[in-house]
Order: structure tokens, then C-alpha cells, then sequence
């Protein structure tokens, strides 16, 4: 029988690559989304044709009543959950005195709450053995003006994730975190003229930016067999930036 995973966020950009990476690797995959309905069924039609199971779930991961539906839902169809990926996440960059109350809430709200409403959520019901792989950012450590309150956000979820690593304590459930640099997204590229994108292509020693697939990588690492080790961390993945 094949092992579970939920993606938060999963219907495009490197969400739908790392659902796309975990079905290739075997697990049957719930497609978690809050909008594009269309998207995400199409991701799961993909994962099918190829020959992976998967399906769609709707759910704002910031209310934890539909938390728990997309567990539900998953267990229900899938099975009891084995890995939670917590990729759903918004950037809005403003300089903190241009931010309104309801973008700071907006914020936190997807972004932490989100994170935290699916490890509450996971805390009893992921089998043991299991694997958490939450999402930081690199954007921590390059301290750039306009995204105090996304890296605010960000650092609360690095917080968590070393902490509930060890709350997990006798279960052999691991609990890590990726934190991508720039990635050609159309969360990162959008709003970005073609010379501030070449500038952070270029700010790596490798001089390039990132690409899902060098993330889905990584997450594929860490819910497999040889990432059963690693625990507690924070894994940047970000060609050297920071």
C-alpha cells in the first residue's frame, strides 16, 4: 500500500512540482489548494495519467476546521497520512510602514497559523515514522528591506519546527524545514522587471535562480528513506545566497 502525503498549496509553482516528485517516488498524494480548483484538478489528472494516485482537496489552511476536513478527506481516500509538506504560503512585499493592518494579518494569518493549524492537526494524526517538512525562506537571511513581516512570518515557522521536532519525541517522526532563495516561480517573478530578476540570478555563486525542481528535490530527500536522520533542521536550499 502506498504511503501518504499531503501538500498544502499544491495546485501550481513548486508545490505542484514537489506533489508531482512524491508520486513519481510512490506516495499517493493529496493535491491541498484554496482557489484554483481548476489547477489542482488538472495536477491530480497528470499524476494519474502518469500513473500515480492523488487527488484534489480544497481547504484554506488558515482555518483550522478546514485543517481538519483536508485530513479528513485525505484519510478517507488515501489513507492515514505519512508526510505533511506545508508549502502554502503568500509573499507580499511591503516596507513596514506601508503595511495595513490587513495585510499583516493576511500574512501571518497563511503563513504561520496555516503551518501551525496542519501540525496541530498532524500531531495525532500522522502515522508514526512519518515525516513534517514545513517551509521557511532564505529571504531571512538577506534581510532585505520589504519583507520584514513575510521573514517575521517565516522565522515563527523555523520556531516551530525545531520545537515540535521534539515534542514528536518517541515516535520517529521527523520535523524539518526548507527555506528556498529565489526560485522562477510566478509567486517570485511577478511584479519583478527582467534586470531585478537577473540580479538575483546572480547574487548565488552558482548564478542561477532556482528551480522547483531543485526543491521538490530536496523535499523528495527529506521524506524518504535516506532523510531519516536528519531532525530539527532547517535546510537552505539556495545556491549559496546566504
Amino acid at each position: 500500500m502506498s504511503k501518504v502525503a499531503i501538500v498544502t498549496g499544491a495546485s501550481r509553482g513548486i508545490g505542484a512540482v514537489i506533489a508531482q516528485r512524491l508520486a513519481r517516488d510512490g506516495f499517493a498524494v493529496a493535491v491541498n489548494y484554496a482557489s484554483s480548483a481548476y489547477e489542482a484538478e488538472a495536477l491530480v489528472s497528470q499524476i494519474m495519467a502518469a500513473g500515480g494516485q492523488a487527488i484534489a482537496v480544497k481547504a484554506n489552511v488558515a482555518n483550522s476546521s478546514e485543517v481538519r476536513a483536508l485530513f479528513d478527506a485525505t484519510e478517507q481516500q488515501l489513507g492515514k497520512v505519512d508526510v505533511l509538506v506545508n508549502n502554502a504560503g503568500i509573499m507580499k512585499p511591503a516596507p513596514i510602514a506601508e503595511t495595513s493592518d490587513e495585510l499583516y494579518d493576511q500574512i501571518f494569518a497563511i503563513n504561520t497559523r496555516g503551518t501551525f493549524n496542519t501540525l496541530r492537526e498532524a500531531a495525532t494524526r500522522l502515522n508514526d515514522g512519518g515525516r513534517v517538512i514545513n517551509f521557511s525562506s532564505s529571504a531571512l537571511g538577506l534581510k532585505l528591506p520589504g519583507y520584514a513581516l513575510y521573514n517575521a512570518s517565516k522565522a515563527a515557522v523555523e520556531s516551530m519546527t525545531h520545537v515540535f521536532a521534539k515534542e514528536l519525541r518517541g515516535r520517529q517522526i521527523t520535523v524539518n524545514a526548507v527555506a528556498p532563495g529565489p526560485v522562477a516561480t510566478e509567486l517570485f517573478l511577478t511584479g519583478k522587471s527582467e534586470e531585478q530578476i537577473l540580479h538575483f540570478a546572480k547574487l548565488p555563486p552558482l548564478e542561477r535562480l532556482g528551480q522547483p525542481e531543485d526543491i521538490a528535490g530536496v523535499v523528495a530527500f527529506l521524506a524518504g528513506p535516506d532523510g531519516g536522520w536528519v531532525n530539527g533542521q532547517t535546510l537552505r536550499a539556495n545556491g549559496g545566497i546566504v
